[in-house]
């Protein structure tokens, strides 16, 4: 049976970027296998970071990126989202933080906030599976 190719989202706020390259990095290897999509600089971070990662680049989570995110769970085109908010700063389009995760929970797609909970997610996605 050929192994199921997920889609997963990578999104970071600039205080958080850092973070997320990190756990791209550990789990660059499991990420390698699946279609990876993410806003604006944490696409690019992300590739620059892990060469070997293809990450398709959505637009800036300011100028709709996060929209565009929301709109592949809301029509099923995601499995995941990898999402590391920033909760110590406030941001000019916060409306669009909040229905990130809204829809998220809507459509019971596995959501991690932090690199605890994206670790969690990884070892369900990719170790059951064999690939981490």
């Amino acid at each position: 049976m050929a192994e199921q190719v997920l889609r997963i989202a990578l999104v970071a706020h600039d205080a958080k970027k850092e973070a997320l390259i990190s756990w791209a990095r550990a789990w660059r290897e499991a990420l390698s296998g699946h279609h990876l999509c993410g806003t604006g600089t944490s696409a690019g971070e992300v590739m620059e970071a892990c060469p070997e990662l293809r990450v398709e680049e959505l637009l800036s989570g300011p100028k709709g990126g996060d929209l565009q995110v929301g709109a592949r769970i809301a029509a099923r085109e995601l499995d995941a989202l990898v999402f590391f908010p920033d909760p110590e700063s406030p941001h000019p389009h916060e409306a669009d933080v909040q229905a990130l995760v809204r829809i998220s929970l809507l459509a019971d797609i596995p959501l991690a906030l932090n690199r605890a909970s994206a670790d969690h997610l990884a070892e369900a996605m990719f170790l059951v599976r064999g690939q981490g």
